[in-house]
């Protein structure tokens, strides 16, 4: 389980993006807390705060403690904003938990025991389907990663949800099938080499046949020239007759 966060927030009474704006050039990311049987509530959070924990991998899984003036609230960080340019973030969605039994969270899928891999052994790769996946959670188990084992697999295998552990109260959303998570893929190298040498076959035998058709074209040029200058020696010597 991942530990709650403490953040501290002030309540705003003005919205729009000039508000916004303003708040950004203080140092505040503007925010907003909703859910439950409360009204929405706009929020402002500390810049360099928000920063260092967004920074730190998993902030939408993580259950937070949000102090907006003395008063505690438990939420959960839905949807991070982040700018285009500077990858800082400019907006946070919290959703209010209260008596909430389950939450749909994005977990990361980290893979374990490459080194026990035959098939990257050989030289292939881990293609990743879902880096993430989409789990049902009780709110006091919501986990930060799943494992993904990748031991005795060779290339051509799959590692499907089915085959990962999952924490007690976590449930993958998708129940109808077996998805794959990822796969254990070909060496790219062996294809690359393989693209070139039948690159390499099919320029060889393109010269080759561009070889013989300009042999060709060179035998009947030379057959042109003999027979134009029989043909001129000829006339020279019949017209040095006419000419006696």
């Amino acid at each position: 389980m991942v530990d709650i966060l403490d953040l501290s927030a002030n309540a705003r009474e003005h919205s729009g993006r000039g508000a916004a704006r303003a708040l950004r050039r203080d140092g505040r990311v503007p925010a907003i807390v909703y859910g439950g049987s409360e009204d929405p509530q706009n929020v402002d959070i500390d810049i360099q705060v928000l920063v260092r924990e967004v920074d730190k991998g998993g902030f939408e899984n993580r259950l937070v403690d949000l102090d907006v003036g003395g008063k505690k609230v438990r939420v959960l960080p839905r949807d991070v904003q982040i700018h285009p340019v500077t990858d800082v973030p400019i907006h946070v969605d919290f959703m209010r938990l209260g008596a909430v039994a389950e939450v749909r969270v994005n977990v990361r899928a980290v893979f374990i025991n490459e080194e026990d891999c035959p098939g990257i052994k050989r030289g292939g790769l881990v293609n990743v389907v879902r880096h993430t996946i989409e789990m049902v959670c009780r709110v006091e188990a919501i986990p930060e990663s799943v494992e993904c084992d990748l031991t005795d697999l060779e290339i051509g295998d799959s590692v499907h949800i089915s085959a990962v552990k999952l924490p007690e109260g976590v449930r993958p959303v998708i129940s109808d099938r077996d998805f794959t998570i990822a796969t254990i893929a070909a060496p790219t190298v062996v294809k690359e080499e393989a693209a070139e040498a039948a690159a390499a076959a099919l320029a060889e035998a393109e010269l080759g046949e561009l070889e013989g058709e300009e042999g060709l074209e060179g035998e009947a040029t030379e057959g042109e020239g003999e027979g134009e200058g029989e043909g001129a020696g000829e006339g020279g010597e019949g017209g040095g007759g006419d000419a006696s």
